[in-house]
């Protein structure tokens, strides 16, 4: 049985029934005998689909958005905001998809051969709390329009969330077995991936998550696509605005209240402009009150939950105890709700192990740098390589940056974000493969050739 409790008030949800084994295995059954229907539907049927499932979820945005803040304390509008941007991608695929699958004809000796995008069958996707809706949304909509079934395992926090979307889908008139929401533990997730009914896999989660996944999935000989953790570089460099870069810092670190895989964690700013980028800073980090999530006019809630709290200030007392220093914030706020305030971190020594940990709450360490080298060589010191942000008016810096940052996205001048159109992944310990754009709809699918 499943319990979500809201991080706000500390008060239970709801309690939602775990799946047995035979209904697993019924869901299974579906799955696979959906996909069977769904991969020969032609590409109007499947865009026709996904334009009812985007025109469901508007209309529903708000209570969809209210479920999200009560199960982990998001503020309301950034839930909106997030049910709109999957609005978007069901809209971007309907609109752009057929044409991502449209075959591709190549001249070889003594003839042609084309190839073909087919669709390779159900997949599991073992999904996270911190972005409920989206990082579902950039499985499903391509699923859908790559002619898969999907078969969601969600976080035990977010099972309300799970429901909804699925009862969404339904609703839209998605064929019986498309998309189901599995309410089981992790400890199930396994021998799912080992099931033949399931053809490939998606988590997008911790490390330790991710590499018990990428376990099951080789020994299975499947398909997977890993979106893991984070630590990004902010990169502030002498030319940059200054105020321009602390505002978007602030908001980068704060974000779901710091809860996010690309939220910039590290600042690593050029000692020319050092004191003054940290004076910024610092302004706006202090004037970041967290508070009642539903409010519209609070810009940071509690966090998921008590545990991630303490997680978050067991990380800043070992790194407080290696040596880093905590100009302010950082705290466990009292009264009722997982709530904490936002903080910065300096001279952290960057070998120790704390510094190598992604931090999830909203503390942020700020690293002093010397020079281009020195800049680049600590953004890299890390065992992650998700994202980056830089800020720099200097052409030549920025294709340095772009050149030798050990990352999957960077964003010049402004906060790195993801966005429907462009492949969202990492490498490193970050994780492998992509989403969104063309290559997240062609990851599940059979690039298949027909010589003629």
């Amino acid at each position: 049985m499943f319990q979500t409790i809201n991080p706000a008030t500390g008060e239970p949800l709801a309690r939602y029934p775990e799946l047995n084994d035979h209904e697993i295995e019924e869901r299974l059954d579906a799955a696979r005998a959906g996909w069977d229907e769904w991969r020969i539907t032609d590409y109007e049927t499947r865009c026709g689909l996904l334009e009812r499932i985007a025109e469901a979820f508007e209309t529903d945005k708000r209570r969809l958005a209210e479920i999200a803040t009560r199960e982990m304390g998001k503020t309301l509008k950034s839930a909106i905001a997030e049910v709109e941007k999957c609005v978007a991608a069901f809209r971007y695929y309907a609109e752009n998809g057929p044409a991502m699958l449209a075959p591709r004809e190549v001249k070889v000796p003594g003839g042609t051969a084309t190839t073909h995008y087919l669709p390779i069958g159900p997949v599991l996707a073992v999904m996270p709390w911190n972005f409920p809706y989206w990082q579902v949304v950039r499985w499903l909509a391509p699923t859908i329009m790559a002619g898969n079934a999907g078969l969601l395992k969600h976080a035990s926090v977010s099972q309300g969330v799970a429901a909804a979307m699925e009862e969404r889908v339904r609703s839209a008139g998605a064929p019986a077995g498309l998309f189901q929401n599995l309410p089981i533990k992790s400890d199930k997730v396994a021998r799912l991936i080992a099931d033949d009914r399931i053809s490939a896999v998606t988590l997008t989660g911790s490390e330790g998550a991710g590499a018990k996944v990428a376990e099951a999935a080789g020994a299975a000989l499947k398909k997977v696509v890993l979106e893991l953790g984070g630590s990004d570089p902010f990169i502030v460099m002498p030319s940059a605005d200054l105020d321009a870069a602390a505002k978007a810092a602030v908001t980068a670190r704060v974000q779901n209240t710091g809860q996010s895989c690309i939220c910039a964690k590290r600042m690593i700013v050029h000692t020319d402009v050092y004191d003054a980028f940290l004076e910024k800073f610092a302004a706006g980090m202090k004037a970041v009150v967290a508070g009642d999530p539903m409010d519209d006019a609070t810009q940071m809630g509690p966090l998921s939950s008590e545990e991630q709290r303490q997680t978050v200030v067991d990380q800043l007392a070992r790194i407080r105890k290696a040596g880093g220093r905590l100009l302010f914030g950082g705290e466990a706020l009292p009264g009722k709700g997982a709530f904490m305030s936002a903080g910065i971190l300096v001279d952290v020594p960057i070998d120790d192990p704390a510094a190598q940990e992604e931090l999830f709450g909203p503390v942020a360490m700020v690293f002093r740098a010397n020079d281009m080298d020195a800049t680049i060589a600590l953004a890299n010191d890390v065992p992650f390589g998700l994202g980056a942000s830089v800020w720099t008016e200097d052409r030549e810096e920025q294709a340095r940056f772009a050149r030798d940052i050990a990352s999957g996205m960077m964003a010049v001048n402004k906060m790195l974000a993801s966005t429907p159109e462009a492949p969202f992944g990492g490498i490193k310990r970050s994780g492998h493969g992509r989403e969104l754009g063309s290559y997240g709809l062609h990851e599940f699918m059979n690039l298949k050739t027909v010589f003629n």
